[in-house]
């Protein structure tokens, strides 16, 4: 079996926060969430990295955190441009916004020819959830189904305190399987726990539910899959949302599933959730992340044991 690789999506602008948050430090010596996020990779076993970006991003991109890990890990650089689409497809007029976390993957196609992980750049993950993907796809590949996985967090352990987060609310069965994911983009922290809204209403979610973070193991079957169903979500797409439609990860997993063509081994972890939706949140994960320092998860020089 190949090594999985890892696979970061950073094309979005943050729109929430206002800005480039992928890039934002979050620690006084100038690192960034994705430099934690690395850090657990490596030392889980991941040794090449690629990139998703924009391509006006890759200057500023690579000048923050790309060229600084050369050094530690293979980089690779894909770029997410509105104009990777089917043949036969144009951009709607003054679309700005990515395809979604889908096109994200398929835009990597050429740099993946085995298994991967893949997360995103503003969300950090905790140790525990890079040893467990990571084993899972050293240690699995497809036979007559596909053999995918996730890192299941606590939907409690994945809120903010400062407005609505966007999550795959899964269902999972006795086995540890996933049945159904359905991307709820509006979840907000109540008192008893987390509700989300649906036809403008607020619906409960049962305290310990399972949600998904975007950290995904996926064999190369999944580059396929995008891609048959790429037109299809255009389609659709382009006629009831042309400037915001996104091609989600969860609606092609989900998809795959009711098709009995794939299984998604949910792996539970109970790690706390740090990101910086909004800018709010920005104080709190750097308190997290010294806190973390002090107790020696991490080194207080991030990279010190590797080089810098």
């Amino acid at each position: 079996m190949k090594k999985p690789i890892l696979v970061i999506m950073a094309a979005g602008m943050g729109s929430r926060y206002g800005g480039l948050k992928q890039i934002d430090p979050v620690d006084q010596d100038g690192h960034i969430i994705i430099d934690f996020s690395l850090y657990d990779a490596k030392r889980a076993g991941f040794e090449t990295v690629v990139f998703v970006i924009k391509k006006e991003n890759e200057d500023i991109f690579k000048e923050t955190i790309g060229n600084r890990m050369e050094g530690i890990m293979n980089v690779h650089y894909a770029f997410q441009g509105l104009n990777d689409l089917p043949v036969g497809y144009t951009v709607p007029n003054d679309r700005v916004k990515p395809w979604g976390t889908a096109h994200a993957i398929y835009c990597c196609r050429e740099f993946i020819n085995g298994p991967f992980a893949v997360i995103n750049a503003d969300d950090y993950y905790g140790v525990d959830s890079f040893k467990i993907i990571y084993n899972y796809l050293a240690n699995h590949q497809d036979d007559d189904l596909y053999r995918w996985a996730m890192v299941g967090f606590r939907i409690e352990n994945t809120l903010t305190e400062n407005g609505t987060v966007a999550r795959g609310v899964c269902e999972v069965d006795n086995q540890y399987h996933l049945v159904n994911i359905i991307e709820r983009t509006k979840i907000k922290k109540t008192q008893d726990g987390a509700a989300y809204e649906d036809d403008d209403k607020w619906i409960e979610l049962q305290k310990g539910t399972t949600v998904s973070m975007n950290i995904w193991g996926f064999s190369h079957s999944i580059i396929k899959e995008i891609g048959n169903g790429f037109e299809a979500f255009l389609d659709q797409g382009l006629k009831s949302n042309p400037l915001k439609c996104e091609y989600f990860i969860p609606s092609v997993v989900s998809q795959m599933l009711n098709n009995k063509q794939a299984t998604v081994e949910v792996l539970t972890t109970p790690a706390k959730w740090y990101g910086v939706t909004y800018k709010e949140d920005k104080p709190v994960v750097v308190g997290a992340i010294q806190k973390m320092k002090d107790e020696g998860i991490y080194p207080q020089k991030l990279w010190g044991d590797f080089h810098e």
